[in-house]
């Protein structure tokens, strides 16, 4: 018998309820914010990770699913932030006027060891503004990622943020850094040592607990939390502060906190849920002031975050699959259909047996999937009724069949 891949899941009806609340969620709520969904291909040219999320990374060093086509080289988005950007680019959307405040949603794919609320095929929900510099829309899309969360009845949240400076700040801390892990470099685990050479800020990331040991060295932990961060740079990240405030978004700065991709700079968030356990960030994000010209555009300000949706689902209450409002009981196939079709035309949800089993197997289908059973058999079509029966009090009544519209919406 064949198989889902390792790392793979269906999604299947009893589940899909709850996926289609996540997805209207975020529709009304990020529409209501000026968020426009975009929606990108689900594969790109490998060049566009490598530049974009950066080759110190994980995603690029080890998860990424990438092919050789036609002498050239594509790979399945690892994430969606690059090809947004991309598409920003070559759509020419720097030339409208700023911000260009978009949402996207849709599978990512990473060769990953599969866990509780991460595959290897997932889901990512994410925002991506574009063209501000300003702290405030640092704190919008902070506030929209927390009110998204609460819409799915997570209100247990914490929010930490930290601010990883400019370029040229953080290059006083990363050669400090550097200075200060170099004695025990030895020690610390392959991808740290890669790190190293390439973005020492990124071994703040690492969840080996050896290196973590090693990060708790007093001299480190002192240059983690001194204000390396330039006056410009401090300023921006008092601003954040002052806008969340006033948006009552409760928050802790964690300076330690660097996220994954080289990226960043300056404003960087996680938020996380307190029903997770050890891997409980449910979203992530920061600015991205220099990604957009890095990627062939014009010097862009942008900022945005991303959530796995599969975490998501562990956490909340899932839906109960809602009944059809009515199942047609008939032993003539060709009329239930027709009155099945008419009422569908008018809104109402409704299915009937194919294969017209006697009126006992129809009613017992009936009561598992609908809340009225129309009883439409020989006598009804004679008569031209319909006999409706509430399935919950079972009590039943017969009704001309030009009112069973009228009958049903009340």
């Amino acid at each position: 018998m064949i198989q889902a891949q390792k790392g793979t899941k269906d999604i299947l009806p009893e589940d899909s309820k709850t996926w289609q609340m996540m997805e209207e969620n975020a529709l009304k709520i990020f529409n209501n914010a000026n968020f426009q969904e975009i929606r990108t291909p689900i594969f790109e040219a490998t060049e566009l990770f490598a530049r974009g999320v950066g080759d110190s990374t994980d995603i690029v060093n080890k998860e990424m699913y990438t092919f050789e086509k036609a002498e050239r080289s594509i790979t399945l988005r690892p994430e969606n932030t690059a090809g947004v950007v991309r598409a920003y680019i070559e759509n020419g959307m720097h030339r409208q006027t700023p911000p260009i405040k978009l949402w996207y949603k849709g599978p990512m794919f990473r060769y990953e060891r599969p866990q509780a609320g991460r595959q290897r095929q997932f889901h990512q929900l994410g925002v991506e503004m574009f063209g501000s510099t300003e702290a405030i829309a640092d704190a919008e899309c902070i506030n929209t990622a927390v009110k998204y969360l609460n819409s799915l009845g997570l209100n247990s949240l914490d929010v930490e943020i930290n601010s990883l400076g400019c370029s040229k700040c953080r290059e006083t801390f990363r050669n400090k850094l550097r200075e200060l892990i170099k004695p025990n470099l030895d020690k610390y685990c392959d991808d740290c040592k890669l790190r190293y050479e390439k973005n020492p800020l990124r071994i703040l990331d690492c969840k080996v607990p050896d290196c973590n040991e090693l990060l708790k060295e007093a001299a480190i932990q002192e240059l983690i939390n001194t204000d390396f961060i330039c006056e410009e740079c401090a300023e921006h990240f008092t601003q954040l502060k002052k806008y969340l405030d006033a948006l009552n978004v409760k928050y802790n700065v964690n300076k330690q906190l660097v996220r994954g991709l080289d990226y960043y700079n300056r404003t960087v968030f996680e938020i996380k849920s307190n029903s997770l356990g050890s891997q409980n960030a449910v979203c992530g994000g920061g600015r991205y002031d220099g990604l957009v010209e890095m990627l062939g555009g014009p010097s862009t300000p942008a900022v945005g975050w991303a959530m796995g949706m599969e975490r998501l689902f562990t956490l909340i209450e899932k839906q109960s699959d809602a009944k059809l409002d009515a199942f047609v009981v008939s032993d003539n196939p060709i009329e239930a259909l027709k009155l099945c079709e008419e009422l569908r035309g008018q809104g109402i949800s409704c299915d009937f047996d194919y294969s017209a089993r006697k009126f006992k197997k129809q009613f017992e289908k009936a009561s598992k999937t609908a809340n009225y059973a129309l009883v439409l058999g020989e006598d009804e079509l004679k008569s031209n009724t319909i006999t409706v029966k509430n399935l919950a009090t079972a009590t039943q009544q017969t009704i001309p069949r030009n009112e069973i519209l009228e009958n049903l919406t009340k």
